[in-house]
Parts: C-alpha cells; structure tokens; sequence
C-alpha cells in the first residue's frame, strides 16, 4: 500500500486468542484508512506460526513501513513475560525481535489492552478526562489499561485477579466465556457487574471503559451494570482501539509523532 506523504500513516496489528486483525491508521486522527482484515490465529499459536499469519496481514496490504503490534501477554522491552491464550513458548520470548524477523520490518510491540487504552485517552472515551480510568477488553480473556490522569500504566492484568473465589476473572466473565456457555445476557451481565463491583472495591475509579468484541452489543450490558460508584461505557473505537493504539506507539516509537 502506498502512503500519502501528508498522512502518517502507520500500519496497526492487533494479535488476539482467535483473530488477528490489522488495516493501516492515521495516527494523527485514529481513522482507519483501508477496511479492516482479519485472519484465524493459528493453533497451536507458537510464535513462528504467529509470525506466519502477521506476514500474511503484511503482504495483503504490501506494506512497507512502521508496524505496531499488540499482543495478549505482559510486553516489557520487547519480551513477552507472560501467554494467557496463546502458546507458552511465548513465555519470556523475544517477541518483538521475532515478529520484526518475520516480517522483515521495524516493528514496536505492545499489551494489547494497552494499545486499546493509548486509543482511547488519544480518541475515545478517556480524550481529556482527569481522574482514575480503567479499560477493560472482552474478548478470547480480559485485558486492562490503567490509566491515570491521561498517562498510561502499562501491563495491569486485571483479567487474572482471583474472581471469584477459587478462578479468576477471565475464567468468569470473558467474552469467550459467554460463548462457551452459551449465556444469554440476563446469565452473563450479573458475573460482569460482579466483577465491576470488584473493580470498584480494589481501584475506586472514576471511570470504567469497555472495549474488545462484546463493546459492539454495549446496549445489551452497560445499562444493566448497578451498584458502581463509576460510569461505565463502552470504547468509542470499539474492537479496533488495538489497532489503532498500537500504530500509534509505532509512530511514537519511530519518532513520526
């Protein structure tokens, strides 16, 4: 894909338990700039099958640039510290290096919850807002972004507090978990207000936003969250704050913003 020079444009990948998706954003606005492309992620999800499909995403697109990329474990200076929902052989991997390698590009990699919230403080429901917020992404687990007075505070993992007694979060509430066991939303939304009243009672914040697949269906949720000291809504960028959070640690990262 060729660049408009006048645009910054940064190419975002967003690596899930089940889908990896990726379009090419202007990081100065957000806007996504081609229709989205979604592909399966590979299982088992090692890192060199991974880094397959990342190639393929690339390629579709013949991108030639800055990638950023998020990923679904704690990311501390390249290295993959942990792997919830993917194969444990990312567990302590140079995952930056390897993703850089498949794809034969400079590549800036990142939480994937946090990419979502980076989106959200820069464009979407946290733009301006002093205070304490809290993103919470539902998807194949839960992920978080903390963020507090407009900074981020990378690699929270709310998802995988011990709720309730005996399991954690992500085992309770996800959107994974709402699909596995078929529930409908009067069975799924009191586990999710549950587990934001534990939030509450942990963090005290002054917002919690809902991002990840399910933020799509927001109507069938929030409105029946009761008993928080918060406001609850769902990610103005919805299921693409990933990619357009991690394009834009990419820009930053290469010095484009």
């Amino acid at each position: 894909m060729t660049q408009d020079q006048n645009i910054k444009t940064v190419l975002g990948i967003d690596i899930g338990g089940t889908g990896i998706k990726g379009a090419p954003v202007n990081i100065e606005t957000g806007e996504l700039l081609a229709e989205r492309v979604r592909l399966d992620t590979p299982q088992p999800a090692t890192p060199e099958a991974v880094g397959r499909v990342v190639k393929q995403l690339v390629d579709q697109f013949a991108w030639k640039g800055a990638i950023g990329i998020t990923f679904p474990a704690i990311v501390a200076n390249g290295q993959t510290l942990s792997a919830a929902n993917v194969d444990k052989s990312w567990i302590n991997a140079p995952a930056e290096e390897i993703l850089a390698n498949a794809v034969g590009l400079p590549v800036k990699l990142l939480n994937d919850a946090d990419a979502a919230g980076l989106a959200e403080v820069l464009f979407g429901a946290a733009k301006g807002r002093p205070g304490k917020t809290i993103v919470i992404t539902l998807g194949t687990g839960i992920g978080s972004a903390l963020i507090v007075d407009g900074v981020l505070i990378s690699n929270t993992e709310f998802g995988h507090l011990i709720f309730p007694k005996d399991s954690i979060a992500e085992k309770y509430c996800s959107g994974k978990v709402k699909d596995d066991l078929d529930l409908k939303w009067k069975e799924y939304n009191p586990r999710l207000n549950a587990y934001l009243q534990h939030l509450d009672l942990l963090f005290s914040p002054d917002l919690v936003i809902i991002g990840g697949g399910i933020s799509k269906k927001a109507e069938k949720f929030i409105p029946e969250m009761t008993g928080l000291r918060y406001k609850v809504v769902a990610a103005v960028l919805e299921n693409n704050a990933g990619i357009v959070g991690a394009a834009v640690a990419a820009g930053r990262a290469n010095g484009m913003v």
